[in-house]
């Protein structure tokens, strides 16, 4: 099982990462070997050695998840509701359209809609965690005409262009 690249976990993912914590407890005390673990758990070496080192000082009981590290405050109920007025978009909550969702506004819609309070790095991982990411909307100009575009690119900037390199090495 690999680990997430940061975003915070659910409960579901935080209690399987538990389960192979502990059945990595019970490969150690076994006697297993740090790389054989590694391998059948697809987690790196330094992480095995983490796990059996936390084993040894406090057994199995130390290998537990110790709860949630940001706690979930939006209900599921809460959350679908978000999801739809994200889905609205910006201009149906008072900002322009050009901008698009920012974390400090997704934060504003939160604190409007639900007076819950996140901090702008809690958004984040809250988005990340439900599987959101980041998009970067492609600006082009009102006036493109992509039938122009494409047109000029096949007359007009194959006549254009520079001659290619020769295919054969020169002695430079």
């Amino acid at each position: 099982m690999r680990y997430a690249r940061g975003g915070g976990l659910t409960t579901k993912q935080q209690a399987a990462r538990e389960r192979v914590r502990l059945e990595a407890a019970e490969w150690f005390a076994r006697g297993e070997k740090t790389t054989d673990i590694a391998e059948a758990f697809q987690v790196g070496v330094g992480r095995v050695e983490k796990w059996r080192r936390t084993w040894r000082e406090g057994g199995v009981q130390a290998l537990r998840s110790k709860g949630p590290v940001c706690a979930e405050r939006l209900s599921a109920g809460q959350w679908d509701c978000l999801v739809r007025e994200l889905e609205r978009g910006t201009l149906a909550h008072g900002w322009d359209e050009e901008q698009g969702w920012t974390l400090v506004r997704v934060r504003a819609l939160i604190i409007r809609l639900f007076r819950v309070e996140y901090t702008v790095q809690e958004v984040w991982k809250l988005l990340r965690r439900h599987g959101w990411s980041p998009q970067v909307p492609a600006r082009r100009a009102l006036e493109r005409d992509d039938v122009s575009v494409g047109r000029w690119r096949s007359e007009v900037w194959e006549q254009l262009k520079p001659p290619r390199r020769p295919g054969t090495p020169t002695s430079a």
